[in-house]
Parts: structure tokens; C-alpha cells; sequence
């Protein structure tokens, strides 16, 4: 999500560290070269991967410090770093946000997974410099016919968006076929976050909104460009607050929440989905 985009302005250098990959320098929208999108995809294949083995894994009783433990072990071993740990201060390798929690939920061993739970996770691999990021939405046993169907319309929405991406269009026409299909299905866009650029940077240039809008920049899709496209909806009100550990974000009305995210690149005809679990 583009919560850091304003960071990005005021980080001068960039590198790895412990914890984690740092931000560099702002560049504005860049295109990758053939090179860099090959990285980008060995970086996107270990977060599918990720993700497909904890959508398989997920049953009632685990805790989300498991999954977490779980995704850290797992790119580790494949040769990244966790792009979200240490990002600014995160400290896990995932966001496990469950229900009315919207982003950033922070894993823990105390918080338990239990059937019927809307859960998102969102995670990211820093591999040979460049990143891949995508968060899927998990439907634990059996959950109410309200979260299926807000899980289903929300990848619905994203891949109504992906199907826009084509050199010539612009983001609000991506924009405009995520609004339309979560609108049609009676759901709400959450607007304080965006998906955005990705690359050297987690979060880069530009923001790629979900919904109608002026007051970001209309930009022209270009083959090359890389984004993360990751439409947000709300089953009640599209409104949010933070809690009081500064990360974790929830619905002001207490509704569910769900999100589905894919790394991209423009082609010369279309998009290629780099995060593609080939499920």
C-alpha cells in the first residue's frame, strides 16, 4: 500500500541490512529493462510460492506468528529477505490481518486463527535487489456467505483492473474496473491506501488508485512499467482507523475486510501477472 509513499521523498540511499532491504533514492515511474524484469520475477516466484503454501497450510488453530514464522523460513531458504520486515519498523515477515482488520495486521503468537475467519495475508521477497509483493485473502473453513462473496468480488475487482492494463490506457481506467465491479457487488473501495510502482523500492511511483479520481496522477501505461495492483474492499462503510500500535488498520464500523494484490508488468499487449500462483 502507498502508506510510505511520502517517505520515499526523503530517503536518500538505499541498502540492506539485518532486518531487512531499505528504500532508495526517489526515482519517478521507471521502466524496467529485460534484465531487471527477470529478477523481478525469480523475486515474484518466491512470493507466489509463499503464498500458495500458506493458503494450503492455513486450518483452524494456528496462530499467525505461525504463518509468519513459516514465510520468513520459506524465502529465506529460497534465497530472499523479507521485504516487510524491519520496513520502517514492521517487525514481521507478513501482514495477517484478520476480519475487520483491514492492512498491516502484525502476526503473533497469541492471536489464534479460527474457522470462519477472513484472512489476509500480504507479503513481499527482496531478491538480488528487486522486489516482488502480493497478498491473497483466505477464507478459513467454513466463513459466512457475507465474506465469501466479499473475497470473491474483491479478486474479481483486481483482475477486472488487470485486464485494463494495456500500453496506451492510463490508471483510472484500472481504477474505474475495480470501482465498478466492487460497487456492483454492493462492497465499498478503501481509499487511504493504493497500490503503487515496485522494484528497487517496495513502494515506488506511481500510486495506482482503485477508484475514480483527480487528485492523483492520471499516468499512461507504458510496457516495462512494474506495479502492484491491490484493490481493497469493505463490506460496510469504506472508512479506517489505525490502532493504537501505530500499524495494524481496521473498519471503523467493525465490517470485514479483504484484499487481493498481484506484482505486474506492462507488456506490449496486456500484463503479465509476475505473482501468479497458477492457481
Amino acid at each position: 500500500m502507498n502508506l510510505f509513499a511520502d517517505l520515499l521523498a526523503s530517503t536518500k540511499n538505499g541498502s540492506v541490512t539485518a532486518t531487512g532491504p531499505r528504500i532508495q533514492q526517489r526515482r519517478g515511474v521507471e521502466i524496467k529493462s529485460a534484465r531487471e524484469l527477470k529478477i523481478m520475477a525469480k523475486a515474484s516466484r518466491i512470493v507466489a510460492t509463499v503464498l500458495k503454501e500458506t493458503i494450503a497450510m492455513v486450518e483452524p488453530g494456528q496462530t499467525t506468528g505461525d504463518l509468519d514464522a513459516y514465510a520468513e523460513r520459506r524465502i529465506r531458504e529460497m534465497g530472499a529477505t523479507p521485504s516487510f520486515k524491519g520496513y520502517h519498523g514492521f517487525p514481521a515477515s507478513i501482514c495477517a490481518s484478520i476480519n475487520d482488520e483491514v492492512v498491516h495486521g502484525i502476526p503473533s503468537n497469541k492471536r489464534v486463527i479460527r474457522a470462519g475467519d477472513l484472512l489476509k495475508v500480504d507479503t513481499g521477497a527482496f531478491f538480488d535487489g528487486y522486489h516482488g509483493d502480493s497478498c491473497v485473502t483466505i477464507c478459513v473453513g467454513d466463513v459466512s456467505e457475507e465474506a465469501a462473496v466479499l473475497s470473491r468480488v474483491a479478486q474479481e475487482s483486481l483482475m477486472a483492473g488487470l485486464a485494463q492494463i494495456r500500453p496506451g490506457n492510463t490508471l483510472l481506467d484500472i481504477a474505474g474496473a475495480v470501482e465498478d465491479r466492487v460497487l456492483e457487488g454492493g462492497f465499498s473501495v478503501v481509499e487511504d491506501y493504493t497500490g503503487h510502482g515496485v522494484g528497487r523500492n517496495l513502494h515506488e511511483e506511481p500510486s495506482v488508485f482503485n477508484f475514480r479520481t483527480d487528485a492523483l496522477p492520471n499516468v499512461t501505461l507504458r510496457p516495462g512499467m512494474t506495479l502492484a495492483v491491490e484493490p481493497i474492499l469493505n463490506a460496510g462503510s469504506k472508512a479506517c482507523r489505525t490502532l493504537k500500535d501505530r500499524w495494524t488498520v481496521v473498519t471503523r464500523d467493525g465490517g470485514l475486510s479483504a484484499q487481493w494484490e498481484h506484482t505486474i508488468v506492462v507488456t506490449s499487449d496486456g500484463c503479465e501477472i509476475l505473482t501468479d500462483r497458477g492457481d
